[in-house]
């Protein structure tokens, strides 16, 4: 397992009962989370203190209960900064567990020795994208929501990286890649978190199961011919890490050699001393 354990603005304080409380810098959240079946007794006095709760409804979706809740709010990973801003499904704008994710990838490109240019697809609001630029990365970032772009430029923003080479694209991620191709526009790297289910532009479905192999085989065709990595995650219920390895080695191992390695993310429980699983990533490295 790879557990994001250097966090200090963040911390998953407990879990219990599908639910789990954590503190995004002062502010204490409870929002649910599936992972945590266990039925432990809630002995930390925050679970009746905290300043928002998600509520989920029966008939879907659900609703925060705010306290003194701020409506958007910044914390601190290293030298990068991200707004937060409690969302529509309980979530915040980032996923901590990624931080693992986020050193791993800074590490090989400042030991590239070289200039590297990263896709980041399915990108969201950016936590990758600015961890590949501090670490002196070119990155093109592509979301089809137009206001997670905007709230990864914000990001940026708040992390002093207004100004890094950055192009922030707002368009379906398999259609951008095939545009890509046409050009003839090449990455060193390729970092990408699709969603379990979706919709394309043009009203076409997505499963992850069904379409990942596909896309990811897309993917190739804008690869440079001397790759530095490609990373894969996944918060797919059910779907092993090791069929990410499987898929990785297949694709990418076949052509270019190199490695391939998969783990559960995790965040660890300070009150408990374990780690909470919070979905799965493929690392492949030339």
């Amino acid at each position: 397992m790879w557990i994001a354990d250097k966090w200090q603005d963040y911390e998953l304080i407990d879990c219990s009962s599908g639910e789990k409380l954590e503190r995004w810098g002062d502010v204490v959240l409870v929002r649910p989370d599936p992972q945590a079946i266990w039925n432990t007794p809630r002995r930390n006095s925050l679970w009746s203190r905290y300043d928002a709760r998600y509520n989920r409804s029966e008939s879907g979706g659900g609703s925060w209960s705010k306290g003194n809740l701020p409506e958007s709010w910044s914390i601190r990973y290293g030298e990068l900064r991200f707004q937060i801003k409690p969302m529509n499904f309980k979530h915040t704008g980032l996923f901590p567990e990624q931080a693992v994710n986020w050193d791993w990838a800074m590490e090989k490109i400042a030991k590239a020795g070289r200039h590297v240019s990263v896709l980041n697809l399915f990108a969201y609001t950016g936590a990758a994208t600015l961890a590949c630029a501090k670490a002196g990365a070119s990155v093109c970032h592509v979301d089809a929501a137009k206001g997670m772009v905007a709230w990864g430029k914000e990001n940026a923003s708040v992390s002093g990286l207004a100004d890094a080479p950055i192009r922030w694209i707002v368009d379906d991620c398999a259609k951008f890649v095939e545009r890509e191709i046409r050009r003839g526009r090449k990455y060193d790297a390729i970092i990408m978190d699709p969603p379990s289910y979706g919709r394309g532009p043009g009203g076409e479905i997505w499963k992850l199961e069904k379409d990942l192999w596909q896309f990811v085989t897309l993917c190739m065709g804008v690869l440079s011919d001397d790759p530095l990595f490609v990373l894969i995650n996944s918060y797919t219920t059910g779907l092993s890490p090791s069929v990410l390895t499987y898929l990785a080695q297949s694709i990418f191992a076949a052509k270019y050699g190199g490695r391939s390695e998969s783990g559960e993310l995790g965040l660890p429980v300070s009150e408990s001393g374990l780690v909470l699983p919070c979905g799965a990533s493929c690392r492949w490295e030339a």
